[in-house]
Formats: C-alpha cells, structure tokens, sequence
C-alpha cells in the first residue's frame, strides 16, 4: 500500500482532472492500455474495482494496493501526459497549474525515495523540441519501395502544409507517417514484434493479433520495447496519435482541440525524431 496522505491525493487528482471519474484524457480502453504497458497490470481486473468502476476510482483503488515505488512511477507516467497534452495542445500553465505540477513531482519522488534536491534531471519537452532532428532517408528503414514513395509524398505534404499553416492537415499526415512507417518495419521484423511480451493478443485464443488488428498505439510502444525508438520518442509519440484521431470531426468537437501551427510543428518535430531513432536502430 503506497504512502499517499489524503491531501496529496486531493493534489493529484486535481491535476489529473479526476472529477466525474475521468482521468486526463483516457477513454477507457487507452487508460487500460497506458497501465498495463507501463506496468504489465490490467487496471480492469475487479482487484481494482473495490471504489467502483471508474477510471478515477479505479485509480485510487491502484495508489491504495500497490507499493510505493510502483505508484510512484505511476505518477511520473501521468504528469509526463499531462504536461505533453498541455504542451501539445499549446495550453500556457496557470500560477496553479505550475504548484501543482511541482508539488505531484514531490509526491512521486517521496513516494520514489528520491530527495527533491537529488532527484535526476529528466528531458523536458522544451529540451526535446529544441534538438535538431535531420530528416533521414526512409530508405534506411529497409521498407517496401512502394509504400516509401508514399510516406515520401506525404512528407512532401507535411512541409507543404506547415508552410501554409495547415495546422489539422500537419497533424493528421504525421500520424499517418508514423503508423505507415511503424508498419512497414513491424512486416519487416515479423518474428520480433510478434514475439514480443507486449504485442496484442486476443482475449480468448491468446494468439498475437495479426498487424491489420494491431494500433498505433500497440505499434509504438512494441518498437520501444524492442529499442527501435527511444523514452522521448515514445511518449511524445503517444500525444501525436491521439491528435491524430482527431480526424473524427464529432471527437474533435468533443475534445474541443483545435489545432495551430506551433502544435503542427511539433507533430512534425516528433515524427522527425522517431524517423531519427528508426533510421540508427533499425
């Protein structure tokens, strides 16, 4: 049972928009995802519904029965998407935001047995946009030819429509790259990823679905577990697919995300890294 006082809870799940039982921005199906990526637990399991069913509920339930260290890692997990989304979606933070996102740091580096004068300096995502990502051949990626001249006019597009500030455009496209190349390299090293520990399975025959089945989601997080792509590339990743699914007009209206040009920007800046990360490792 982790450590958390109740006014530490009350912190975090202010930060965490815990309010009606939500979590961030997690559909249920992605909260269930994010945990058991990060943890090997599915949080759906009825170890974990003993507040209710709610994701919110079920996360409290999670800071109650696991140990310090893994709650503590939960948190660091929650405040790099909470700060990516805010980023992302160019969301300047309030003199509030800026207290709590300190004082969730503290709790987790207590929870962590890290002292706050010690604790280890992370990347930041300002750090990360501010690196200088060449923008490598797909042909080192050991694709088919045939679907590289199609990622290449579509990066062709992405530059089009950044210099034209076709923000929802840029966004869509660099996902769309990204998922095409995460593909083509999945096809090319079928026996890896299909062997990997984390690729999806079906729930009933535990086989590991087949690539046509398989998300952006699963794709990403199989390629840094096999080290094709790196921590940052994967976690910024991550933000660039669910803006990505944005494409939906009635999600978009729901999300209320309207995209502008510094958002595509980073779209592209991401999708040069993961490009940058593949290009070495593949």
């Amino acid at each position: 049972m982790a450590k958390l006082k109740e006014p530490e809870k009350l912190i975090l799940e202010r930060l965490f928009g815990m309010e009606g039982g939500y979590v961030l921005d997690f559909s249920n199906s992605k909260f269930q995802q994010f945990i058991f990526n990060n943890f090997n637990i599915d949080i759906y399991s009825s170890k974990y519904s003993v507040y209710g069913d709610s994701k919110a509920k079920r996360l409290r339930a999670f800071w109650d029965l696991e140990s310090n260290l893994i709650v503590g890692k939960l948190i660091l997990e929650l405040l790099e998407v909470w700060d990516t989304e805010k980023t992302l979606k160019s969301e300047s933070l309030t003199d509030n935001d800026k207290i709590l996102k300190e004082r969730a740091k503290s709790i987790a580096n207590n929870l962590l047995g890290i002292k706050s004068q010690t604790a280890r300096k992370e990347e930041t995502i300002d750090d990360f946009l501010s690196k200088d990502f060449e923008v490598v051949s797909l042909d080192k990626l050991k694709i088919d030819s045939s679907v590289i001249d199609i990622l290449d006019s579509r990066i062709l597009e992405i530059k089009k429509s950044i210099k034209s500030k076709s923000a929802l455009s840029c966004v869509i496209l660099c996902g769309s790259v990204l998922e095409g190349i995460l593909l083509g390299i999945a096809s090319s090293k079928m026996r890896e990823f299909n062997e990997c520990d984390i690729s999806p399975k079906d729930r009933k025959t535990n086989q590991v679905l087949t690539f046509n089945n398989w998300t952006l989601s699963n794709f990403i997080d199989v390629s840094h577990k096999l080290g094709l792509i790196g921590l940052d590339v994967k976690k910024y990743s991550h933000s660039l697919r669910d803006f990505r699914n944005y494409i939906h007009p009635y999600q978009q209206m729901a999300s209320r995300f309207h995209p502008d040009i510094e958002t595509a920007k980073i779209s592209w800046q991401v999708l040069k890294a993961a490009i940058t990360d593949l290009s070495k490792n593949v």
